[in-house]
């Protein structure tokens, strides 16, 4: 199944996109599970799955998609989890996985504007697939990750590379409106390997990244893992699994976001997150 938050004549919903339309499940479900989140927390894909069966409510052309979890709790980024991506950048294979968190109000849907900041105009993309938790839980073992996961969605990990270098990973992966999410989630049930999946990233039309999720060095399994050994894994939680090569940072002259460009970052299986670059107004 096919996932998707959204707003509709002035209302939050949730549901299943079917073709070109859309079941409103917060009309059917929202009183019991008013939000996708809480669905997920209810473990009701079942009962979601089932409710597929009806007609859609609402075309997608009529929406206004949100990120598929529009207020995670945790939102955990992966860095340098691609071996051509380590090598393009110089640098050895990690030996354990590195982390930095993203705040919500970074989060940008499907069809919403990524926001260059005013006081940088290094920004970079980086395409990567994203991790829905559906079962939360603590140390969870490598061997039974995937039994945790709610579903995939394209992530776009917008990244101000002079405040990274300058000041920390975490300032120049928070600034406001720079990361894509979406445009839906896919259940895990259709993709239940995502170690097979392919993911290109386009700016203007023209493909600047390309690489299959086999080349992780983490295993989608192992980072869920890992993550939960230090924090509770709660549903709707997120994770980005790091990029492939080919990012802005690595080309010479580099490439950098700018007003009016389209990034448009596609996953087989999942679907294509597209956003527009704008500039930032005081």
């Amino acid at each position: 199944m096919k996932l998707a938050s959204f707003t509709a004549s002035g209302r939050s919903s949730y549901g299943v996109v079917l073709g070109d339309g859309i079941l409103d499940l917060g009309r059917r479900l929202g009183e019991r599970y008013p939000t996708l989140r809480a669905a997920l927390a209810a473990d009701a894909l079942g009962e979601i799955a089932r409710a597929a069966s009806a007609k859609p409510d609402v075309a997608v052309a009529d929406v206004r998609l949100l990120p598929p979890v529009p207020a995670p709790d945790k939102i955990v980024c992966i860095g340098l989890n691609y071996r051509a991506h380590a090598a393009e950048a110089g640098l050895k294979v990690p030996e354990h996985p590195s982390l930095f968190l993203r705040l919500t109000n970074t989060l940008v849907p499907h069809g919403g504007a990524l926001v260059r900041p005013s006081v940088s105009s290094d920004m970079d993309y980086e395409g990567e697939l994203a991790v829905v938790i559906g079962r939360g839980g603590r140390h969870i073992a490598a061997a039974q990750a995937l039994d945790h996961v709610a579903g995939y969605a394209c992530f776009n990990d917008g990244s101000l590379r002079d405040y990274q270098r300058q000041h920390s990973v975490a300032v120049g992966k928070n600034f406001v409106a720079t990361g894509g999410f979406g445009p839906w989630l896919v259940t895990h049930d259709e993709i239940p390997d995502p170690s097979q999946l392919t993911l290109t990233t386009r700016l203007n039309g023209a493909e600047v990244q390309r690489g299959d999720t086999a080349d992780m060095i983490f295993s989608v399994a192992q980072i869920i893992s890992y993550v939960s050994a230090f924090t509770p894994l709660g549903p709707g939680d997120v994770i980005s699994t790091g990029t492939p090569p080919g990012v802005g940072m690595a080309r010479k002259p580099p490439l950098w976001l700018k007003p009016g460009d389209v990034v448009e970052v596609e996953i087989s299986k999942i679907g294509v997150l597209r956003n527009t670059v704008v500039a930032e107004t005081k």
